[in-house]
């Protein structure tokens, strides 16, 4: 009996120091594990240890072993645990780590701390990683639990764990100092300015000045085609003009807006769009070629099969990138293929989506191809799925370029900077560009959400693997998420406070405008500056010597302007 409790003591003290949130995480018995409504038992199949923890007669997707775990509003955690299928249904299954968050007020919250899509028995056991943050609300209790299989897909846990992430949630001083560094280390050159002037000129007459006229960086928008073409509303168009250099089609690309029914296809809407973006200086992405996720896919193609089916989505692809050659930077080829999989379930072919690269690539080799998805920037529920997946798709050599990350933060949440940061890191591993394709967040008070959009943009921005960053639209009257997420509101497009912000960034804060008076500067001098196409200008006694504008595009490298004064 001394034993037994000496040992006790001894587990109790180490989860302690480790800090580990769990009890009984290698899962030798069934103590501290809930398994409600379905059945639990002890088997000799494990990944560490002796046992692993076998769930049997599910009845719902959301079936799995749980825990109550202590944890502390605003902090955030790291989550893990292995698991295993035993039974293969007619395809691949999700399996997720789940944390279910009660309030004060009864309501619940549910977060996807890992997961790993489209697995079956084959992978063996399957390491689920990933972290979460607790929202910043009156917390009642909270619980982590395994699930996702379909019911009457058994599968056996082991090895589980959650701590508590140093640096807590929200990101610190340290973190803001950190990613100002980097902004000026990834965005800025130096422009180095070299002045001679004769004997009759006063340096204290002469300024020069260096504006910035246009950003190198990608900062875009989500557009609707029905909005953008309709004349009588030339504000929605001149917001995009004014304050954005990319673009992409909202809906009016996908293959259900083009052809809803077989035959009956229209890509004028798109067309006419595009055109109208490239007239204005706007640099466009094309999304999306295919959408693998169930209810996304029209009905006539539900009727396909086997080679039929092969044959009239090549021809969709062939032809919809045809149309658009020569006018689209990107495609997003299979959207957000980690959550669906409908042609690879139809097909019975987990393959498929590499061939659907293989025949964008072909089809047009200058465009560059991307995988979009969710669920891996704003939390971490799927980030270490999509590393694997990229990796995946990077080794088969199908003509990936990059891999897009949606970005839809949950309705007031304030993003995380640390959290951005680490999910961001991890993607990076894949050696590939990533792009922010579809950021949005969502708060009722105008002054907050100004405050959340700050956080996820200066976060983005300030990671070295990000190349571009595309918010999911900025109008209230067209917003997906209507006007929580807005940054312009109502028939005569007020800029809201957070569209005030958000504009402040682009076009304040990131970009470049100094004046330097020569007597305090002197002859030579540097201007630490956004990438982008600047102007020089010379003013004396405060005239502009306009035949001393100096016109030039600063990029990663240094940049040298002599400027000859005499007059």
């Amino acid at each position: 009996m001394r034993v037994v409790v000496v040992l006790a003591m001894v587990v109790a003290l180490v989860a302690v120091v480790s800090g580990e949130l769990l009890k009984n995480t290698n899962m030798e018995n069934k103590y501290n594990w809930d398994c409600w409504n379905f059945q639990c038992d002890l088997t000799s199949d494990r990944h560490g240890g002796s046992h692993g923890l076998l769930s049997s007669y599910r009845k719902n997707t959301y079936d799995g072993p749980s825990q109550w775990i202590s944890v502390v509003r605003g902090h955030s955690y790291s989550a893990s645990g292995f698991i295993k299928l035993t039974i293969d249904l007619s395809h691949g299954q999700d399996l997720q780590l789940e944390v279910d968050f009660e309030f004060s007020d009864g309501s619940h919250e549910y977060v996807t701390a890992a997961s790993r899509s489209n697995m079956r028995t084959s992978n063996g056991w399957v390491h689920l990683s990933g972290n979460f943050d607790v929202p910043n609300k009156p917390l009642a209790k909270a619980r982590i639990y395994f699930q996702g299989p379909q019911p009457g897909c058994n599968f056996v846990v082991d090895d589980a764990s959650v701590t508590e992430r140093s640096g807590g949630g929200g990101g610190g001083t340290h973190t803001q100092q950190s990613t100002n560094s980097n902004i000026d280390k990834l965005r800025k050159s130096d422009i180095n300015i070299r002045v001679s002037t004769s004997g009759s000129v006063n340096k204290n007459d002469v300024k020069i000045r260096v504006v910035q006229k246009k950003k190198a960086f990608p900062f875009g928008t989500a557009v609707n085609a029905g909005r953008y073409n309709d004349q009588h509303l030339g504000g929605y168009r001149d917001f995009i003009h004014k304050h954005f250099n990319w673009a992409v089609p909202e809906n009016a690309l996908k293959w259900p807006s083009i052809e809803p029914n077989r035959g009956q296809k229209n890509y004028q809407p798109a067309l006419d769009m595009i055109h109208g973006l490239k007239s204005h200086g706007l640099k466009v992405r094309g999304h999306n070629l295919v959408w693998s996720v169930d209810q996304w896919v029209q009905g006539w193609i539900k009727q396909l099969s086997g080679n039929t089916l092969r044959t009239v989505v090549q021809q969709h692809i062939q032809e919809t990138m045809g149309k658009t050659k020569g006018l689209l930077e990107h495609w997003d080829v299979n959207n957000e293929n980690l959550h669906g999989w409908w042609f690879q379930t139809r097909l019975g072919d987990n393959d498929y989506n590499l061939e659907l690269f293989r025949i964008a690539h072909k089809t047009d080799s200058h465009v560059k191809l991307f995988l979009n998805d969710y669920n891996v920037v704003a939390n971490s529920g799927s980030t270490n799925d999509y590393l694997k997946q990229a990796q995946w798709f990077k080794q088969s050599n199908v003509g990936l370029y990059g891999v897009g990350c949606q970005g839809h933060f949950g309705n007031e949440e304030d993003p995380n900077p640390d959290g951005i940061k680490q999910r961001l890191d991890t993607l990076a591993h894949a050696g590939l560009p990533i792009w922010i394709t579809e950021l949005d967040v969502q708060a009722q008070d105008e002054n907050k959400r100004a405050d959340f959009y700050e956080r996820a943009l200066t976060a983005m921005y300030g990671h070295h693997a990000v190349e571009g960053i595309l918010i999911w639209g900025f109008w209230d009257q067209q917003h997906w998420r209507g006007a929580k997420a807005s940054l312009v509101d109502g028939s005569n497009f007020h800029v809201n406070a957070a569209g005030r912000r958000v504009i402040d960034l682009l076009e304040n804060r990131w970009m470049t405008d100094e004046t330097h008076t020569l007597s305090s500067s002197g002859d030579h001098f540097t201007v630490r500056g956004f990438h982008g196409d600047y102007e020089l200008h010379v003013l004396y006694q405060g005239h502009d010597l306009g035949n001393l504008k100096k016109t030039f595009s600063l990029g990663k490298s240094a940049h040298t302007e002599t400027v000859n004064i005499h007059v």
